[in-house]
């Protein structure tokens, strides 16, 4: 693993156990080291994306809780040995979906994502991949992401 890679994998590490001890955490001088190592991990962060440290703090250091890996949904639908890709706003294609919301299942995310993304209506086969982002993708981002990708049918 590169250097760059190695210390945004300890500055998420750091992120995470800071993260846990603000959470659980119940002495003064314990939550005010637990802060202190998350302002670490946020300064390890600005310093290896040349991002404003505050703008760092924003994305990276927002949450509360025990950090658990953010969880999406890709829908493969096929019609006439074509599959359907849409259009993100950075220009790139991907299958549609999205992030999941709390109050839905995964299947059912599947389904409001593919109709909000490209306006179809589908049927949820069966899953039929998960993706750990963090494990097979080169893209650096601040939290793990797991895709869960159902093949599906207009």
């Amino acid at each position: 693993m590169e250097d760059k890679d190695l210390l945004i994998e300890w500055a998420k590490r750091l992120q995470s156990l800071a993260q846990a001890g603000l959470t659980y955490g119940k002495d003064d001088f314990d939550l005010d080291r637990y802060q202190e190592i998350r302002d670490i991990s946020a300064e390890m962060m600005a310093y290896k994306s040349d991002l404003p440290l505050q703008k760092v703090k924003d994305l990276f250091c927002n949450e509360i809780g025990y950090q658990t890996p953010k969880l999406g949904t890709r829908a493969a639908i096929f019609k006439d040995n074509k599959i359907l890709l849409v259009q993100e706003n950075d220009g790139s294609w991907s299958l549609p979906g999205g992030w999941c919301e709390v109050n839905m299942s995964v299947k059912e995310n599947c389904i409001k994502e593919a109709k909000e993304e490209s306006g179809l209506d589908i049927e949820v086969e069966r899953v039929i991949g998960i993706y750990d982002q963090n494990k097979h993708s080169e893209a650096i981002y601040p939290y793990n992401v797991v895709h869960v990708f159902f093949l599906c049918k207009p």
